[in-house]
């Protein structure tokens, strides 16, 4: 049987912190996106009392079966040649709760950078065979080991395998987590052809948000540990 804990949530942007507090949850932390903040992030949820760590979010899909709004649960987390396993009963009891979302358990696979194209994401499924890509789970995973607590990952496939992603979108991501539009529209203006491609990342975006701030009301709430 495993035990009701308080975890400490890690994700990368604002907007997926937003999708936890809202619905209460305390021990958020979101210093902006990438492993440096993810880990510094980690370890003062850690140092704040936290008995368990979750990297909470969206994801860059890998699979091509998994399109945009697909609810992902890690089962283990690779960075280079590591392969780190999520918390097995913490997971199960996350699938139970998150039944009516249909998710997935599979792989997450670290990059230190946004995978922004279609060739990029084929190669790394390819290497990897994860469902999807990150920038933080990894750093989350490596601090809960350290710290000898459970970890999950709970993400949400943003942009699916099969679509790259316009420069503009990736402009619009700032250090600190928060999305900046005029940057977004200033490399519009720029590159005026992307129009579409960021009209349909928006779309996959935003019923991607729209889960995985349904999937915050359920897990942002409790959780069971080992």
């Amino acid at each position: 049987m495993g035990h009701v804990i308080e975890p400490g949530f890690v994700t990368g942007l604002v907007m997926e912190a937003e999708c936890l507090t809202d619905v209460g949850c305390r021990r958020v932390g979101c210093v902006g996106p990438g492993f440096a903040h993810a880990g510094r992030c980690a370890r003062r949820l850690v140092e704040d009392g936290a008995r368990g760590l979750v990297s909470f979010g969206l994801a860059g899909g890998l699979d091509p079966r998994l399109p945009s709004g697909t609810v992902l649960l890690a089962d283990r987390v690779i960075a280079g040649a590591v392969s780190l396993d999520t918390a097995v009963i913490w997971r199960d009891s996350l699938e139970r709760q998150l039944t009516s979302f249909h998710p997935v358990v599979g792989a997450v696979v670290d990059s230190s950078q946004v995978v922004a194209t279609v060739t990029g994401k084929q190669a790394l499924f390819a290497a990897s065979g994860a469902a999807a890509v990150d920038m933080e789970s990894a750093a989350v995973a490596q601090v809960a080991a350290a710290a000898g607590l459970p970890f999950v990952a709970v993400r949400v496939i943003a942009d699916p395998a099969l679509r790259d992603l316009p420069g503009a979108a990736l402009a619009g991501m700032g250090e600190d987590g928060r999305v900046r539009p005029m940057a977004v529209l200033a490399a519009l203006l720029r590159h005026p052809f992307e129009l579409p491609d960021l009209l349909r990342l928006s779309l996959d975006s935003a019923r991607a948000t729209a889960v995985l701030r349904r999937v915050g009301g359920v897990v942002g709430v409790g959780a069971t540990g080992r």
